[in-house]
C-alpha cells in the first residue's frame, strides 16, 4: 500500500534560472532565498524517501479532461518560449511512472470524473515541472498532474482526491509538489520598481495581495486548510497562480477540509515579477499522528 509521506507549495519563478551573478545584482547584492530554499526543501524531501515526485504544473492548461503525464521517460533540453533570453538550455533526464497514472484513470473511471493517463514520451513540458524537477529531484520518479481551466474549486479538490486515492493503491511513498505562486497578478510592462530589491514584497503588484498571502501563510502554519478553502472565492479572484488548481489538487490528496497538517517556511515570501513566491512544507506524517491521538 503506498502513502503520501510529505507535501511542498514551490516556486518555480523563471526568475530563479538566470545567472547567479545577475541574481545577486537584481537582490541589490543579495541573492533570492527561494534558492536556498530549494536546498532545505531538498532535505525534507530526502528525510522522507519517496520514491515518487507528483507534481501539480500550474502551467499545463488542459480543457475539459484531468490529464496525467504517464510517460516512462521524460529527456530534453528545455527553452522557454515565454522568456527564452534567460529560460534556455534546460537539460532534463527523469524517470515517470506510467503505472501511478494508470491508477489516477482508473480511480476517475470508477468515480466518473474525466481523467487521462496520457502516455507519450514526446509530451511537452513545461517549466513547473522542469524548474522544479531540476532543483529538488534526485532520482526519484516523477509524475506530472495537470491544470483544468475548465475547473472550479471543486473539481480540483474531486481530483487531488482522485490522486490520493491512486497513491494509496500503488506501491509508492509519494511527495506532493504544488508548482506556483499565491498571488498572481504581474507587473505591468512599465512597472516602476518601488525597492532596490528587487525580491523585496514592496515589488508585489498589489499591497492587497501583499495582506492576502500574509493572512492565508497564517493559516498555513496553522494548518487551517479548512478555512482557506472556505474563502477560496477571494484567492481565485486575485487570483492565485492556475486559479489555485496546484494548492487545491495537493490538499484535495491530503483531505481537503480536513488536512491539518501544519506549514513550515522553507524560505522568505519574495516577489516574482509582481507575484507572490514561497516554499512551504507540510509534515503530512505529523498530521496522520495527531489524528490518531
Amino acid at each position: 500500500m503506498g502513502e503520501i509521506v510529505g507535501a511542498a507549495i514551490v516556486s518555480h519563478h523563471p526568475g530563479l534560472f538566470q545567472e547567479e551573478s545577475f541574481r545577486i545584482k537584481m537582490g541589490a547584492g543579495t541573492d533570492s532565498d527561494l534558492i536556498a530554499g530549494f536546498g532545505r526543501l531538498r532535505q525534507r524531501i530526502e528525510s522522507m524517501k519517496p520514491d515518487v515526485l507528483v507534481i501539480f504544473d500550474t502551467h499545463w492548461f488542459t480543457t475539459g479532461f484531468h490529464l496525467v503525464d504517464g510517460g516512462e521517460k521524460y529527456e530534453g533540453t528545455y527553452i522557454s518560449d515565454e522568456m527564452p533570453w534567460y529560460l534556455y538550455g534546460q537539460n532534463y533526464s527523469y524517470r515517470g511512472a506510467p503505472d501511478l497514472a494508470d491508477l489516477c484513470q482508473l480511480v476517475g473511471e470508477e468515480r466518473n470524473v474525466a481523467v487521462k493517463a496520457v502516455h507519450e514520451p514526446t509530451l511537452p513540458r513545461h517549466y513547473p515541472t522542469i524548474n522544479v524537477v531540476n532543483k529538488v529531484c534526485r532520482g526519484e520518479r516523477v509524475m506530472t498532474v495537470g491544470n483544468c481551466q475548465t475547473c472550479k474549486t471543486k473539481h480540483f479538490l474531486e481530483m487531488g482526491a482522485i490522486v490520493g486515492e491512486a497513491i494509496r493503491r500503488s506501491h509508492y511513498r509519494a511527495v506532493l509538489l504544488a508548482s506556483g505562486a499565491l498571488s498572481h497578478k504581474f507587473n505591468d510592462l512599465d512597472w516602476v520598481q518601488k525597492n532596490p530589491r528587487i525580491y523585496h514584497p514592496d515589488n508585489i503588484s498589489d499591497p492587497k495581495n501583499v495582506q492576502s498571502d500574509m493572512e492565508a501563510l497564517d493559516l498555513l502554519r496553522q494548518g487551517r486548510h479548512d478555512t482557506i478553502l472556505g474563502r477560496f472565492a477571494e484567492y481565485r479572484a486575485i487570483p492565485w497562480e492556475g486559479w489555485g488548481g496546484h494548492y487545491l489538487q495537493m490538499i484535495g490528496a491530503l483531505g481537503a477540509e480536513s488536512c491539518r497538517a501544519k506549514g513550515e517556511m522553507l524560505s522568505a515570501y519574495e516577489n516574482g515579477r509582481g507575484t507572490g513566491n514561497i516554499h512551504v512544507w507540510f509534515d503530512v506524517t505529523g498530521d496522520r499522528k495527531a489524528e490518531a491521538a
